[in-house]
C-alpha cells in the first residue's frame, strides 16, 4: 500500500464505502477514479500519485460490494442507478462541488450516466478501453463459453471459482483479462480453466501487487462482484437523446480484448460515438491491454494529466 494515500470509510446511503485520497483539495480540482473488476481502489495507485504531484486531489473508491466498502444486503438487486447515486453522495461527504471522472471497465457506465445527469458536478470524463454505448452491447453474436455470458448464470461462476483460493482466482482473471483474445471456454471448460499455475503473470503486475489484491477480495468475496457488473447489464434504462455537455476522452488499448466486442471499434471509429458527445477526444495506445493503466502507467499518466490540464476546473 502507498503510505502517501489516506484511506477513510463514508456513511453512504446505508453503507460504509471505503475511500482512498491523496493530494490537497485547490484551484486545480478533484479527480475520482472508478474502478472495474477484478479491480478496486488500488488499480489506481500510479495514477492518484500523478495527479497528486501535478497539484490536484485524487479520490479512488472501493464500489459498493467490492474491497473495503461493505456488502449491500441483497446483492441481487444490484443496479447501476446504485452507482451513479452512491458517487454523488460521496462527492456531498467529501464537499467536492464538481470532479473530473476516470474510469475503467464497468466503472465508465456509472461515470458517463453521471455526467449525462449530473453535468453540472462534472469537469469532465475520461474512460480507459469502454466507449460510450447508447442502448448497451449485443453479446448475441458471441459464443455460449463467452465468459460474460458464463458469468450471468447464477451459480456458475462462483462454483467456478470457488475450486480455488481467491489468490489464485485473481492471478488467473488479471492473466486472462491481460490478453488480445476474448476470454472463451469450450462447452467442457469453464472460465478459469483457461490458464493454469504455469502461466506467468503479465511483467506489470507483480506477486505484491497480486496480494494485494487478493487480501482485499478475501474480505469482499466474489457474491456483489458478479452481480455488478455481470448480472446488472441489462437493468439500466437507457437516457434518452444522451447529450453529453462535458469534455469526454475515450483511451483504447489496441490489443484490449473489448476492443474485439461487436459494435466496439465501430462506435469508435465510425463517428457513432460522436453523436453523443460533441467535445470527444478518442485515443489509441498501440500495446494497450485491457489493464492499460497499470501497463503503461507513464503514458497513461501524461495522457490524464494532458486532458486536466486541457479542462480546467474553473471554467
Amino acid at each position: 500500500m502507498e503510505p502517501q494515500i489516506e484511506h477513510s470509510h463514508l456513511p453512504i446511503r446505508g453503507l460504509n464505502l471505503h475511500v482512498a485520497q491523496t493530494g490537497k483539495a485547490g484551484e486545480l480540482g478533484t479527480v475520482v477514479f472508478l474502478h472495474g473488476f477484478p479491480e478496486i481502489w488500488y488499480s489506481w495507485r500510479h495514477q492518484m500519485l500523478a495527479v497528486a504531484a501535478a497539484g490536484y486531489r485524487a479520490v479512488a473508491l472501493d464500489w459498493r460490494g467490492y474491497g473495503l466498502s461493505d456488502q449491500p444486503s441483497e446483492p441481487e438487486s444490484a443496479s447501476y442507478d446504485d452507482l451513479v447515486e452512491d458517487l454523488l453522495a460521496i462527492l456531498d461527504a467529501l464537499s467536492i462541488p464538481k470532479a473530473f471522472l476516470v474510469a475503467k471497465d464497468f466503472g465508465a457506465r456509472p461515470a458517463y450516466y453521471f455526467a449525462l445527469c449530473y453535468p453540472s458536478r462534472t469537469c469532465g470524463v475520461l474512460c480507459l478501453g469502454i466507449p460510450f454505448l447508447h442502448g448497451g452491447s449485443s453479446f448475441s453474436t458471441l459464443p455460449e463459453g463467452f465468459y460474460i455470458l458464463r458469468w450471468r448464470e447464477p451459480g456458475r461462476a462462483e462454483a467456478d471459482f470457488g475450486r480455488y483460493d481467491v489468490k489464485r482466482v485473481v492471478r488467473t482473471i488479471y492473466i486472462l483479462f491481460s490478453r488480445s483474445e476474448i476470454p472463451i471456454a469450450k462447452e467442457d471448460q469453464e472460465i478459469l480453466d483457461l490458464a493454469d499455475l504455469s502461466t506467468p503473470l503479465p511483467e506489470w503486475f507483480s506477486e505484491d501487487d497480486l496480494s494485494v489484491y487478493a487480501s482485499l477480495y478475501e474480505k469482499s468475496g466474489f457474491r456483489y462482484p458478479l452481480e455488478m457488473p455481470y448480472r446488472s447489464l441489462h437493468k439500466t434504462k437507457a437516457i434518452e437523446d444522451p447529450k453529453f455537455q462535458v469534455p469526454v476522452f475515450v483511451v483504447m488499448g489496441e490489443k484490449d480484448y473489448v476492443f474485439k466486442f461487436p459494435g466496439i471499434e465501430s462506435v469508435l471509429k465510425d463517428g457513432i460515438m460522436k453523436k453523443f458527445a460533441p467535445d470527444l477526444k478518442v485515443t489509441y495506445i498501440p500495446e494497450g491491454s485491457h489493464f492499460i493503466q497499470e501497463q503503461f502507467p507513464d503514458k497513461v499518466n501524461n495522457i490524464l494529466i494532458s486532458f486536466l490540464k486541457d479542462h480546467p476546473a474553473t471554467k
